[in-house]
Order: C-alpha cells, then sequence, then structure tokens
C-alpha cells in the first residue's frame, strides 16, 4: 500500500497553526488526527487522516495520553474490547499508546463506561 506522507504534511501544516488546544479529559473519546505513520503504527483515515482515539490521561495543558481506537474484532492480548462506538463495535489497541498534542483533536464523540476504563487502566499497567 502507497502511503501519501505528503498529503498528511499539508493537513499536519494546517493542524498545527491552531491557535486553540482542546479541553479534554480522561474516559473521553474524540476524533484526532493522528496522520500518515511508518510501518505498522496506526494511521489516520480519509482526507484529515483521523479516527477515534480514548484520553487516558491528561499530561498537561496541551498533551494527553491516548490510545487508538478499531473496529476491527481481531482477538489480541494487546486489544480491549469498548463497546458500540458510533454504531460499530470498538477496541482500543493498548499497544499504540502514545502523547499527542491536544491540536490534533477535532470532536468529542463521547465517553467510555467506568469500568471498562479501569480494565484499560490495569491492561496498561501489566503493559509494561
Amino acid at each position: 500500500m502507497q502511503k501519501n506522507f505528503d498529503e498528511w504534511n499539508e493537513v499536519k501544516k494546517h493542524i498545527e497553526t491552531k491557535e486553540k488546544t482542546r479541553f479534554c479529559k480522561a474516559r473521553e473519546i474524540w476524533w484526532c488526527g493522528l496522520g500518515q505513520n511508518i510501518g505498522d503504527e496506526e494511521n489516520g483515515k480519509g482526507k484529515d487522516f483521523r479516527r477515534p482515539i480514548l484520553i487516558l490521561k491528561k499530561l498537561s495543558k496541551n498533551t494527553s495520553l491516548i490510545v487508538p481506537i478499531t473496529k476491527s474484532l481481531k482477538e489480541h492480548k494487546f486489544r480491549i474490547k469498548i463497546g458500540i462506538i458510533k454504531n460499530e463495535n470498538a477496541s482500543v489497541i493498548m499497544s499504540q499508546i502514545k502523547t499527542i498534542d491536544t491540536k490534533r483533536l477535532s470532536l468529542k464523540i463521547g465517553m467510555i463506561d467506568k469500568n471498562i476504563f479501569e480494565q484499560i487502566k490495569k491492561s496498561f499497567r501489566h503493559l509494561i
């Protein structure tokens, strides 16, 4: 599959010019401009290179620890099912946790259930 890094670079330039960062908190689900990435790193999709993500922790005014969400139902030790998001079964991909600037966030989708979030936090502690 041919990756379009040049197109992502133009989108990334636009994201960088945003004056405001987004206010977010743990357990929220957002659309996020994850971009076109290297190798097996999780990519965004569509013209804005976005995908849904879960906020794991607010780290500072401008940064958050996030985990990408997938609608793939493949069983894997680094995937945790989180229920239905936007009418699709969803899982978080724990192996793809990363820190982002909140300028990448574009639209809040919802909140994840507290019990599921506790499962994710427990899984994170075991990941390392």
